[in-house]
C-alpha cells in the first residue's frame, strides 16, 4: 500500500521563528545534520523551509497509513543521498515498516515538499 503527503509553509514563517526563538526553535524540530547542511547556505530560511515542509510531508504520509499514533518532526530527518536528492531517515520501529520519499522544491517565497510512503 502507498501513502501521500504534501504540505506548502511560507520561508518567512520560517524565518521568523528562527529569528524570535533561534536555538530552541531549530532543537525542537531539526536534527543536527539538518541545521550543519542548512546554516552554511546562502539563504538558511530557505533550506530551513525546504526541509520542514518535508519533514510535514512525511508525517501526514505516515499518519495516514494508520500504523502510527503519533510522529514527532524531530523524528524524521531530511538528509540528501550520494547526488543530493532529498532522503528520509526515520526511527527504526518506521522504518522497518516501509520506505519513504520526498521531493522538495521552492521558490523565494514558498516551499513545497511531497512524500510517498510504501509498506514493505
Amino acid at each position: 500500500m502507498t501513502y501521500i503527503g504534501t504540505d506548502i509553509v511560507e520561508v518567512s514563517r520560517i524565518r521568523k521563528m528562527i529569528e524570535m526563538k533561534g536555538e530552541r526553535f531549530l532543537s525542537h524540530i531539526y536534527d543536527k545534520i539538518e541545521v550543519e547542511y542548512c546554516s552554511v547556505r546562502v539563504n538558511p530560511a530557505l533550506h530551513y523551509a525546504g526541509r520542514f515542509s518535508a519533514k510535514e510531508a512525511v508525517k501526514k504520509a505516515l499518519l495516514s497509513s494508520g500504523l502510527f499514533d503519533y510522529v514527532l518532526l524531530k523524528d524524521i530527518v531530511i538528509g540528501r543521498d550520494i547526488s543530493g536528492v532529498p532522503s528520509v531517515m526515520l526511527p527504526h520501529d518506521m522504518s522497518k515498516k516501509g520506505s519513504v520519499n520526498v521531493s522538495i522544491s521552492h521558490t523565494d517565497n514558498y516551499a513545497t515538499a511531497t512524500a510517498i510512503f510504501q509498506l514493505k
